[in-house]
């Protein structure tokens, strides 16, 4: 039986990803294929099946990747192969998306589709800037105008004198290019060139800027400024509110530019952290977490549990690969029933908690030198401690507890890799001076990011940099680099109050 096609046409949303909705997010991790546009953000991408074929034909003004008669017969032939396809547009599909376009040549070729609505940037970007289309003591209409209105009809269509005189809010989409001729257009039919209006660019992004003009002046202020696309252009008096509801652009760390150098896995945690506090994120991941080369090792101490009298964890990745290979060796968490558990902090007590065990012994501080300490207490001369660990770290914990008699039995568990996909990026937003701040998680983000910075090293001094703490520090130290900022608690929320409290001084 031949598998039918479908194209479901999708509304990414404006630019936020945590504005995608569920049914969205559904289609595309079921999708065959994705087809998607310019202004889908790549992290909703991600959603997406990893064996899907992924198609971009992001279309910018004067600057087509494909045409649209062309995007419409791709959709054809997808479906028309039995593919469920994804069509991610951004925005709404039937808000000046073309959706209606693509679905009609669908219908004629005689394959299925549906529409998934999302959250059309008419409204969402207005609302990221602090101004609501509509004020019950304001603005009771308002109206969505293309700026970029089709070139082959000839002649506009746009009825200029009912919206200059009869519409309260006016939000055009597209049409910074053509600002200057909307609001000739508007002025002569009969709105006040000293109406407030408003251009925010990159609207609900962490780039997004927000100039305030009137419509008079809007054309010669966005020359001045530099605004370009993508943007929208809204005029009305609910631009005034404004002042009093401007909320997305006041967060702590809006406008700052944050490197992440964690681990692509484990990078999610503090780039979220980072962006709910405004903050655009670079994720540029120094190293990679790969199993061990050799687990012979770990496999042998696994099946020797008992013979342990704690299993000592430094991470939350040793955690995570310890039970990776428990499981293996076809055991559970039962096996570790006569073996206390220690844990270097709070991440790697929760990674324990995941799997329905509870940390025995978590240190004040969180570093291998408080670890040992506290570990001195509890054993004895000739107690068995195994580690299960990365293959490269420090022996400050190992040596401090065969100094007291200990026999410890150090294992690798995982492996830290140099790895930075996005290193273009990266030395981009250093050598422009965009970078504000660059995060370092440990010892080998620091390491490793040096390595792939190679001869440009010296670029790290034209950012403040971040340790989560005095170990990473140190680090830093060592290759002559001073952080400016110190988290006082040494897990991911530490490092995040340490950030905010940098900017807050």
């Amino acid at each position: 039986m031949t598998k039918q096609g479908k194209v479901y046409l999708i509304g990414a949303g404006p630019g936020d990803p945590g504005l995608l909705g569920l049914k969205a997010k559904e289609c595309l991790q079921t999708a065959d294929a994705v087809v998607y546009d310019r202004l889908a953000d790549p992290r909703i991408l991600s959603f997406a099946r990893k064996d899907a074929e992924m198609v971009y034909v992001g279309k910018a003004s004067a600057n087509h990747t494909m045409r649209q008669p062309d995007i419409n017969k791709l959709l054809v032939k997808l479906a028309a192969e039995g593919k469920v396809v994804a069509r991610l547009k951004g925005g709404d599909p039937f808000v000046f998306g073309r959706g209606g376009e693509e679905a009609i040549e669908l219908r004629e070729a005689g394959l299925p589709f549906e529409f998934v609505p999302g959250v059309t940037s008419a409204i969402a970007v207005a609302e990221y800037a602090g101004i609501p289309v509509t004020h019950r003591h304001v603005a009771t209409s308002f109206a969505v105008i293309t700026g970029h209105e089709d070139p082959t009809k000839g002649e506009s269509t746009i009825h200029w004198k009912g919206l200059a005189t009869s519409v309260d809010t006016l939000v055009f989409l597209m049409g910074v290019e053509n600002i200057e001729k909307i609001s000739r257009e508007l002025i002569a039919n009969g709105r006040s060139a000293d109406c407030p209006a408003a251009v925010i660019r990159w609207g609900t992004h962490p780039e997004q800027r927000t100039l305030i003009t009137t419509l008079g002046k809007a054309a010669a202020d966005v020359k001045a400024t530099g605004m370009k696309p993508p943007a929208i252009f809204l005029v009305g008096e609910v631009v005034r509110l404004r002042e009093q509801l401007q909320w997305f652009d006041n967060k702590p760390l809006f406008g700052k530019t944050v490197i992440v150098t964690r681990a692509r896995a484990q990078a999610s945690a503090l780039t979220k952290k980072l962006e709910a506090q405004g903050a655009k994120v670079i994720e540029a991941p120094a190293i990679k977490i790969v199993p061990a080369a050799d687990y012979a090792p770990l496999d042998n101490a696994i099946a020797n549990i008992n013979d342990y009298k704690w299993l000592v964890f430094t991470s939350a990745n040793g955690v995570d690969y310890f039970f990776e290979r428990l499981g293996a060796a076809k055991k559970d968490a039962r096996a570790l029933a006569n073996v206390k558990l220690a844990a270097i902090g709070s991440a790697t007590a929760k990674a324990l908690a995941e799997h329905g065990l509870t940390a025995d012994l978590i240190p004040s501080a969180y570093k291998a030198e408080e670890l040992a300490e506290a570990l001195a207490g509890e054993i004895t001369a000739g107690d068995k401690i195994l580690l299960a660990r990365a293959k490269v770290a420090r022996e400050v914990l190992p040596e401090s507890l065969r100094k007291i008699g200990a026999i410890v039995d150090v294992v690798t568990a995982y492996e830290t890799v140099a790895d930075c996909e996005n290193k273009d990026e990266l030395i981009a937003a250093l050598e422009s001076g965009e970078a504000s701040i660059v995060t370092f998680t440990s010892s080998s983000t620091v390491t490793n990011l040096l390595k792939v910075l190679g001869d440009k090293k010296e670029l790290l001094n034209k950012a403040a940099l971040a340790a989560i703490g005095p170990v990473t520090a140190d680090t830093l130290k060592k290759h002559g680099y001073t952080p400016a900022i110190n988290a006082a608690e040494y897990t991911i929320d530490g490092l995040m109050t340490a950030i905010t409290n940098f900017y807050n001084k």
